[in-house]
């Protein structure tokens, strides 16, 4: 895609600590709160699994689909309006959903915001991703590729633990369950106006509408089609979507009920957690086993190659779904043996998945590297969609201890597709050789 000039004076003139962490952090919120925080409270209001896991799947679409509207954020208008423009709507969405809530109709009204909400933090995705391209050197991209890595992942640990605590403690001091939810989302709706007027000063004005851009524009449609086109001719395409689809089939399933099952009374198959005890668990312990498990995964593949721990972190993927198969059995288990069992599902999902990660980044090389590279995170969206929908209704057919032995079934799938792709031995060792001699 062509993009808009970048005007090397305008960079310097914001340093880029002053829009990163913040930038990502407003990244990662609402992508949690649309996946994971809609789940909890849905449980919360009394929705059956079948259809929190079914209606939040469909959330995913925009994720799916979103390769297919990234064009339009190339050449209408610039990234950094885009970055903007979405952080006021996703203020105002949240605030929507806050006010929907009390409602009689509260389902279908707050999953049409949500699916709004989903559908502008899409967009703000593609809009950031590309402002961080164009606004800083590669240097800069490297230096600062943890840091943005980072601070995605403390505001999910934020949205996951101190939020949903929050709405447990709303919870207990009011008695009233949708008041507590519209609370957290009104907290959100004001966090993002924060966003939005703070990055209205923070982001560089890096782009600039040119003349050449201006004319690029009837050849865009014929550039869009030869992305897909190229993308399609890569060598072992149709292995590498299957690949892309099946690899996180359990981790799909098994993400929609973790909350439902630990919010569950011991009667209806679940531990018994309070929101509070949630919001700890999964939302703090859980995410510190993920990031853990990320690092650890990121460091051991840059030593040995992604072709040497592809299979391995392919079982750490599946194994880590025995944790939840022992707690479906386990008699009371304590708060502690929760909170391993967590941990550990965490630490080999965030292990296991350096290695979809990295296959993504290795299949995406090429002259459109990024273009491709957004597709592949489509398929890898609809990979979660599609299992995720149907996973309430398996769930509540055959019940939470039968629901797990069959995501330990689906690992084979997991398994089974790390066997059929080809990776150059070099990939992974290489891309740390490069990173090392850049910075």
């Amino acid at each position: 895609m062509i993009e808009s000039k970048v005007t090397p004076a305008a960079t310097r003139r914001r340093n880029p600590w002053a829009w990163i962490p913040t930038l990502y952090f407003a990244q990662g919120l609402p992508y949690v709160a649309v996946m994971t925080i809609s789940v909890i409270m849905y449980k919360r209001l009394g929705i059956s699994n079948t259809d929190i896991a079914l209606y939040t799947g469909w959330l995913y679409l925009p994720w799916v689909i979103k390769p297919f509207w990234s064009p339009f954020v190339d050449i209408i208008s610039t990234k950094r309006r885009w970055t903007i423009t979405m952080q006021w709507l996703m203020a105002a969405a949240f605030a929507g959903i806050a006010f929907t809530l009390p409602t009689s109709f509260f389902f279908s009204l707050t999953l049409a915001v949500f699916w709004i909400l989903a559908f502008t933090s899409a967009t703000h995705d593609i809009a950031a991703d590309g402002f961080y391209m164009l606004a800083l050197t590669e240097h800069q991209q490297s230096l600062f590729v943890g840091i943005r890595s980072t601070f995605y992942r403390i505001a999910t640990l934020a949205a996951q633990g101190p939020l949903v605590i929050v709405a447990g403690l709303l919870e207990t001091s009011t008695g009233d369950i949708p008041l507590s939810w519209a609370i957290v989302f009104v907290i959100l709706s004001a966090l993002f106006l924060a966003f939005s007027l703070y990055h209205t000063w923070a982001l560089p004005k890096v782009e600039h509408q040119s003349a050449e851009q201006a004319r690029s524009r009837g050849e865009v449609w014929r550039e869009f089609v030869n992305v897909f086109a190229e993308f399609f001719r890569k060598e072992q395409v149709g292995i590498a979507i299957v690949f892309m689809l099946l690899y996180r089939l359990p981790e799909a399933q098994l993400v929609k009920l973790i909350n439902p099952f630990l919010l569950d009374p011991a009667e209806a198959g679940g531990l018994g957690l309070s929101t509070q005890q949630v919001g700890f668990v999964y939302g703090t312990i859980g995410i510190i086993g993920l990031t853990l498990g990320g690092i650890i995964g990121g460091i051991v593949a840059a030593r040995r190659g992604l072709k040497f721990w592809l299979r391995p972190m392919a079982w750490s993927m599946s194994l880590t779904c025995l944790a939840f198969v022992y707690l479906s059995y386990a008699q009371n288990p304590s708060l502690n043996v929760i909170n391993i069992c967590v941990f550990v599902e965490q630490f080999g999902y965030g292990f296991g998945f350096t290695a979809y990660m990295l296959y993504l980044i290795y299949f995406s090389e090429g002259r459109h590297r990024t273009a491709h590279y957004s597709i592949c995170t489509g398929f890898m969206a609809l990979g979660m969609m599609l299992p995720g929908m149907a996973a309430g209704w398996i769930e509540e057919t055959v019940g939470y201890q039968n629901f797990f032995l069959w995501t330990m079934i689906c690992c084979v799938a997991t398994i089974g597709v790390s066997h059929l792709i080809k990776v150059d031995p070099s990939f992974g060792k290489k891309a740390k050789k490069e990173s090392q001699t850049k910075a």
